[in-house]
């Protein structure tokens, strides 16, 4: 059997409401479709060599969990984190994983906090956070455009000139609460504030991304609808919507 490879980038600091489901998810719907997934933990000072994995995750965490590993982040792993990306390898990054991949991010007291600059976004705490369901459509190429997730940050994300939004914010805030924009994308990088667990929610996102993997990787990726799973998510995904009278006949 054909084996992916996932590093799990400060799981003992960054999983916040359930981010770990996302590693659950994909090696779930990897097996689905006929590929062994293998899970490396990867924390302050462990040796980080990206290119023996086929995608990357980072969590998001508390400003406290953040601040412990920024300077193995920053100073460590970021170099090779940068080339890993500019090479394609796939990479999902939530919340203060998030941040970490702009330029800046400044808090509550005006003091800036370097990034790794991968993505041309800046962060900036401003009073009040942003709490609640995050509900936004995307144009990436996935049958299901309408993305769910949960969105709880004190950060307003601000998009440069070359960054590119994963999708339009229907309900919730997103990157800032003013633009409608939520998530980036660079390459295989993708960027966002859903919590949720996101990707048990979206499975066609889920899909795509172990897709991009599989294809770099020069493998064949069957599609399949996986309906022992759709039968879970696709009734949680429709109490979502239908909460919202505008989104209740949008496709699940």
């Amino acid at each position: 059997m054909n084996k992916l490879r996932l590093a799990y980038l400060y799981p003992d600091y960054l999983n916040l409401y359930g981010d770990r489901g996302n590693i659950i998810c994909l090696r779930k719907r990897a097996i689905w479709h006929n590929f062994d997934f293998e899970v490396t933990r990867i924390s302050i000072g462990d040796k980080f060599e990206p290119y023996k994995y086929d995608l990357i995750f980072m969590g998001g965490g508390q400003d406290s969990d953040q601040q412990l590993i920024y300077d193995d982040l920053i100073n460590d792993k970021g170099e090779r984190l940068k080339e890993a990306i500019e090479a394609g390898i796939v990479m999902l990054s939530i919340c203060g994983g998030y941040q970490l991949m702009g330029h800046r991010y400044v808090d509550h007291s005006g003091r800036e906090i370097k990034g790794l600059g991968i993505l041309d976004i800046e962060t900036i705490a401003k009073p009040g956070r942003l709490v609640g369901d995050l509900i936004f459509e995307t144009q990436l190429p996935i049958e299901n455009k309408v993305l769910i997730g949960f969105e709880n940050h004190g950060g307003r994300t601000y998009l440069g000139k070359k960054a590119k939004p994963i999708g339009k914010v229907l309900v919730g805030s997103g990157n800032n609460g003013e633009d409608q924009s939520e998530g980036v994308y660079y390459k295989n990088l993708y960027g966002t504030y859903s919590h949720g667990s996101f990707l048990p929610r979206n499975p066609d996102m889920a899909d795509y991304l172990l897709k991009l993997a599989v294809e770099r990787k020069g493998f064949e990726w069957q599609e399949d609808n996986n309906s022992k799973f759709n039968q879970f998510v696709l009734p949680a995904r429709k109490r979502i919507l239908t909460k919202y009278s505008k989104l209740s006949e949008l496709e699940l």
